[in-house]
């Protein structure tokens, strides 16, 4: 089988037991990697979503470590914005079983919106997303793929997803992340720290509170890439906008209150050593809350 032919390979059919525990109801989508499935569990006796390898990458042992690397990770990890996984298998193929969410990711949120959201629940979720990140910044990852397609959000309440390009601090290649969403020192490669994930935040924080990304890259990708060009993008040859001047200031898209546009602002300066510490940012950004919605998960300690 080719690529072409298994690109188009059909997805496997209601009622197929992809492991043990588990049977298959629908197909939910088909990324460059990976197929997603609704699925039934047995054992818990309740619907949960399987990741699996896509047909014509299965042979790709990278991709298979990688999918299994995030579902190992997502077993361990316990937090209340963070989604969780129930089982990882290796044979007879790969596959990670997530709890299913309700609510919708925050990318679909901001496409149906009638009118873009209010301050106070751009700076909740900001705070949302510094309690998870700064508890994968505990356990020693970055996510590096931060982003509204990657945050669901169910009645206020979000939860991040996706750790398939989360690495330790440290040197990576260019590309780590996705095109749109990526800081300056993700897009060129080199020496990665908790600041890529700050920009992540301030980014999607932006793309809440205007309806848009800062800049105009001309490009509509948002598959991740490890940096080794699989999905979405990924090399030294690519052109990124935001490697080449700095992003306009939110207020310049929106009005919003001048501490919440500070706030995010500051995440998006080029230099990472310019951008707060996350425990700094979501005290800031819990101070632009209302009182009766402050403290609820801002993280503590640095």
């Amino acid at each position: 089988m080719n690529r072409a032919t298994a690109r188009q390979a059909p997805a496997l059919a209601p009622g197929t037991h992809p492991a043990p525990g588990y049977e298959v109801l629908a197909h939910l989508a088909r990324t460059g990697w990976l197929d997603l499935y609704d699925a039934w569990s047995e054992e818990r006796d309740c619907r949960c979503v399987v990741k699996v390898l896509r047909p014509d990458r299965r042979h790709e042992e990278r991709l298979r470590d990688r999918l299994l690397r995030e579902g190992h990770w997502l077993r361990a990890f316990t937090h209340p914005h963070l989604v969780r996984a129930y089982e990882t298998f290796e044979s007879p193929e790969p596959l990670v079983v997530l709890e299913t969410l309700t609510g919708e990711t925050l990318s679909h949120l901001i496409d149906r919106m009638p009118r873009r959201a209010a301050a106070a629940d751009v700076a909740l979720l900001g705070v949302q997303l510094c309690s998870a990140v700064h508890y994968l910044h505990g356990h020693g990852l970055l996510h590096l793929d931060l982003k509204p397609s990657n945050v669901v959000v169910d009645c206020g309440h979000a939860k991040v997803l996706d750790l398939s390009v989360a690495r330790v601090p440290g040197i990576a290649p260019p590309g780590v992340g996705t095109f749109c969403y990526l800081s300056p020192e993700q897009a060129r490669g080199g020496l990665l720290s908790s600041a890529a994930d700050v920009w992540g935040i301030g980014i999607t924080l932006y793309e809440l509170a205007t309806g848009d990304v800062p800049f105009d890259s001309g490009e509509t990708l948002d598959e991740s890439s490890d940096g080794n060009g699989d999905a979405g993008t990924g090399g030294q040859d690519d052109w990124y906008p935001q490697l080449e001047e700095p992003p306009p200031p939110v207020r310049s898209r929106r009005r919003l209150p001048r501490d919440l546009a500070e706030a995010i602002d500051r995440c998006l300066r080029l230099d990472p050593a310019a951008r707060p510490a996350i425990p700094e940012l979501a005290a800031a950004l819990d101070r632009t809350l209302p009182w009766q919605r402050r403290h609820i998960t801002a993280p503590s300690g640095s």
